[in-house]
């Protein structure tokens, strides 16, 4: 999914970066500083912690092991061992790995909470973590080993690697490379760890709430997508504007539906398809639900992504480590790691984004059938029967809806106890967060072949011309993806559309011919 860079340079302050920040560093590459102020607080705290590595008495992540060895005392001269041994031992990932704009976020977040000063590193690793962000050097982070608690150890961990020197990177230009090799090339020096900053490099929620901002930055546009669907294909089928007056939204009033109906009225307006059956003869009396209803449908999405941006924005404002240090000094365990709030609405999210997908379905099944679609030739083909016209590309959609309501079934509810019992209740957060962007991926697909089939609607019934914006859609689809004829190769065209949504081309088209832009 793309949108566009907020700058090329972001800087890192005491205080919490933005999701446009966010996407700039992770998905654009931007690159970061930490501020004069973040440095002073860190190297504060690091004094706090260096008062206690002599003490006598235990301190957990100091002087003591991890998790279920707590108990464990560990002497002076072994505890820079500690350190590494930690990161070493939970760097245990398996399976593909995980996409660089994900690493580069997570990255960006635990650097982040390392600069409110409350996790006791020295300034130099601190530093050390910025540089290799803003190299551009992106540790190999594999796809399974975060339960989302304590926070994503094993993504966090693949990280911390790299920045001792140890396993693999991918470099500026995504050759894979010993990290050791890359932070020299980069003029960076290999971290040497010293006491807690193993444990300060990987208890946080930086992977799973790195995902959660991406997925609303990209269904903030693709909502705004499905309001142009959806208007794309009431057009087509002879639909009516009337219901989605704004007295009539008014008498239920959802904040999003309010932003959706408002949309769909800016798409349609001023169309000729639809002024061409708006008299007092039309035979129509409703359209079905997944035209009529389409604001309250992608309206409670908007709603849920507002919830889920409220506890983004809490999540931002958090100092996630244990034991943290707090602004009076002391060094306290917690159990602030523990990914639930942001597991919950990157559950939540999955919800909306499979009933999007699915009304919009049934708008493109609706267009291909000759019974329902009001004049339309059957699936659309140019000679039915010997065309099969747009038949398949439904069934597509048809499967990614099928998978986006298995992706839907929550992760959060499931826990697995781990670490001897000590950490014997988990979110799952990071598999909530990994079942998400394929729940993205997937309603982006759905609604670019809803907008193909839409299209391919509209040239069909001319001389009737669509409104203003729709049009304007559609000649802009057009520059990579042929009108109607013969059946042709369709996967490529797929794609294109694909890209046409994710790219958000299509919505700066529709935008382009509208007075205001889609909320």
């Amino acid at each position: 999914m793309s949108v566009q860079p907020l700058s090329t340079r972001v800087t890192v302050g005491t205080g919490p970066v933005s999701e446009a920040e966010l996407v700039a560093v992770a998905r654009f590459g931007a690159g970061v500083e930490l501020t004069a102020e973040a440095q002073q607080a860190i190297a504060t705290t690091r004094g706090v912690v260096e008062a206690l590595a002599g003490d006598v008495e235990p301190h957990y992540g100091i002087s003591t092991g991890f998790g279920a060895l707590a108990m464990k005392h560990i002497p002076l001269e072994r505890r820079a061992l500690l350190q590494q041994s930690l990161i070493r031992s939970h760097a245990a990932g398996s399976g593909p790995e995980v996409e660089r704009e994900v690493v580069r976020a997570l990255m960006l977040l635990r650097l982040s909470t390392l600069a409110t000063g409350r996790t006791g590193v020295r300034p130099q690793t601190a530093a050390t973590l910025a540089g290799m962000l803003d190299a551009g050097i992106t540790p190999i982070v594999r796809e399974y080993g975060s339960l989302g608690c304590s926070g994503d150890l094993a993504p966090l961990a693949h990280v911390a690697l790299a920045l001792i020197g140890e396993g693999t990177v991918h470099d500026p230009d995504g050759v894979e490379r010993p990290a050791a090799e890359a932070l020299a090339a980069a003029g960076l020096e290999p971290v040497q760890l010293a006491e807690k900053e193993g444990l300060a490099l990987i208890n946080g929620t930086d992977g799973m709430l790195g995902q959660l901002l991406l997925a609303c930055t990209d269904l903030d546009l693709l909502l705004r997508t499905a309001d142009l669907t959806a208007a794309m294909s009431v057009e087509a089928m002879l639909g009516t504007s009337a219901v989605f007056a704004a007295d009539l939204q008014a008498l239920r009033p959802q904040p999003g539906q309010a932003v959706a109906a408002g949309n769909m009225r800016l798409l349609l307006a001023g169309s000729p398809i639809v002024a061409s059956h708006a008299g007092p003869d039309c035979v129509y009396v409703q359209d079905a639900y997944s035209m009529r209803c389409a604001p309250q449908v992608a309206g409670a999405a908007r709603d849920t992504l507002a919830h889920a941006r409220m506890v983004a924005g809490y999540e931002l404002r958090a100092a996630v480590d244990n034991p943290v240090v707090t602004p009076d000094g002391r060094v306290e365990s917690n159990g602030n790691f523990h990914g639930a709030p942001v597991a919950y609405v990157l559950d939540f999210l999955a919800i909306p984004a499979a009933d999007v997908a699915s009304i919009s379905e049934r708008r493109t099944d609706r267009m291909l059938d000759a019974t329902r679609s009001r004049g339309l030739p059957p699936f659309l083909a140019d000679d039915p029967g010997v065309d099969s016209g747009h038949m398949i590309a439904q069934y597509t959609q048809a499967a990614l809806v099928s998978e986006l309501k298995r992706l839907a079934v929550p992760a959060s509810v499931d826990s697995i106890p781990s670490s001897a019992m000590q950490e014997d209740h988990v979110s799952m957060g990071w598999s909530a967060a990994r079942k998400l962007r394929r729940s993205v991926d997937a309603l982006t697909r759905v609604l670019a072949i809803e907008l193909l089939t839409a299209a391919r609607a509209l040239d069909l019934r001319a001389p009737l011309q669509p409104g203003p914006a729709t049009g304007a859609v559609v000649r802009a689809l057009r520059e990579h993806v042929a009108g109607p004829g013969p059946d042709r190769y369709l996967a490529p065209e797929i794609e294109a559309a694909v890209q046409f949504v994710a790219s958000g081309h299509a919505v700066r088209a529709a935008e382009s011919a509208l007075d205001a832009p889609l909320a």
